[in-house]
This record gives C-alpha cells, structure tokens and sequence, in this order.
C-alpha cells in the first residue's frame, strides 16, 4: 500500500515542480521587460479602456459598476484574506489535521512577506494616468491583492477539492477560486490603482507560491508517510 501511495504522488511532485519552474521562469521573464518599460503602452491602453473616452479620470459604466468592483477589490484585501486564513486554520486544528493547519500558516505568512519584498525590490510606483477610485498607499509591482488572492483562494480551493472524489465538484471548485482570483485583479485595474502588468505579475506571482507550498507540502506528507 505504502509502495503504490509512493507511485501516486510522485508523478504529481514532479508535475507541480516543472509547472512551478516554468511559471517562475515566465515571471523572471516578464518582470525584466516590465523593468525595461516595454509593457507601458499597453498597460496604458488596458488602462484607459476601462475610462470614459472624453475623460480619463471618469471610468466606465453607472455608478453601481464603481461599487461592485471595489466590493470586489476587497476580497483580496488583507483583511478579508486574514480572517479567511484564520478561518481556514481554525477549521483544519478542529478536525484535528495539524500539519493541514501548519501548512495554510506558513504558507500565507511566507507569501505575504514574499509580496512585501518583491514591492520594495522593484520600487514600481502605482499609474498616475487616472485618478485612483479606491485608497491604495506603497509600491504597485507586483500587485498585493492579486498576489495574495492567487494564493489564499487557490490554496484552500485545492484543500477543499481534495476533500471530494467527484470531478465535477473539483471543477466547480477550482473554478470558483480561479474566478475570484480573477476578478479581484481585474477590479484593481478598473479603480486604477495598478496597471494590468502589476496584477498579471501578482497572479503569477502568487501562483508559483501556491504550487511551491503544495509540492513542499505534499513533499513533506510522503516522506511522513514513507518513514511511519
């Protein structure tokens, strides 16, 4: 039993690294030409999409539009994710999955301080071509929201699905954390708060954490499994 769990994860540590490489190295790589400022025209067009023609500092749609997007933003801010993670942490310790707990812990604390560093290494600052709609302070690259929403709402969605054999509840599942991951980005290019090129690298970004947390996790269980 113990030889074939071996052969089941295997494969799948495997997998998630070479994913995880190759989102790593497209980050590098797109970091370098945002570095060189050659995304500018097209954060510049992705950015004033979302305003009104005749003016820029007015943006698209009624009023309630303004408000769902920044009702949305606040998914992915550090507050909600907080409470979230805290949740999540308290659940796993009640039905006693210790290292589940221990996991979601380290995980969100590691990419929270990864966000801060990244920020302060790259000293981006956030897009003065429209007015901000929402209140946003510190550096714009990679963008926090997006980074973090990747990687709390991905991370607890591949928990939870793991709890179910059903592939259609795994699908909804994913789904569901890949779409509010999404929109959250989008919402924080809608307020102009940050150019499109900061949310795809916080996407990126918070995505190779969560793979590199999982195969480490996953990683560490197998070798629990092997040595007992």
């Amino acid at each position: 039993m113990l030889f074939l769990t071996r052969k089941w994860l295997e494969p799948k540590i495997l997998g998630s690294i070479a994913i995880a490489s190759a989102v790593l190295w497209f980050f590098i790589d797109f970091s370098s030409e945002v570095v060189e400022g050659e995304t500018i025209p097209i954060d510049e067009a992705i950015l004033l999409s979302f305003r009104q023609p005749d003016d820029p500092n007015k943006p698209l749609g009624p009023m309630w539009v303004s408000e769902f997007f920044r009702d949305a933003s606040g998914l992915g801010g550090p507050i909600v994710l907080g409470l979230l993670t805290l949740a999540t942490i308290a659940f796993f310790l009640l039905r006693n999955q210790k290292r589940t707990a221990v996991f979601v812990a380290i995980s969100s604390l590691s990419g929270t301080l990864l966000s801060v560093l990244l920020k302060v290494a790259f000293d981006r600052p956030r897009p003065d071509l429209v007015t901000h709609l929402a209140h946003a302070s510190g550096n714009g690259f990679p963008s926090g929201h997006a980074m973090m929403s990747a990687l709390i709402y991905l991370t607890i969605g591949a928990l939870i699905a793991q709890s179910t054999s059903e592939m259609r509840l795994k699908v909804f599942i994913m789904g569901v954390a890949v779409s509010l991951t999404g929109l959250i980005g989008i919402s924080r290019i809608y307020l102009g708060v940050h150019w499109p090129s900061d949310v795809l690298a916080g996407w990126v970004a918070g995505s190779f954490w969560a793979l590199l947390s999982w195969t480490i996790a996953q990683t560490a269980d197998l070798e629990h499994r092997i040595s007992t």
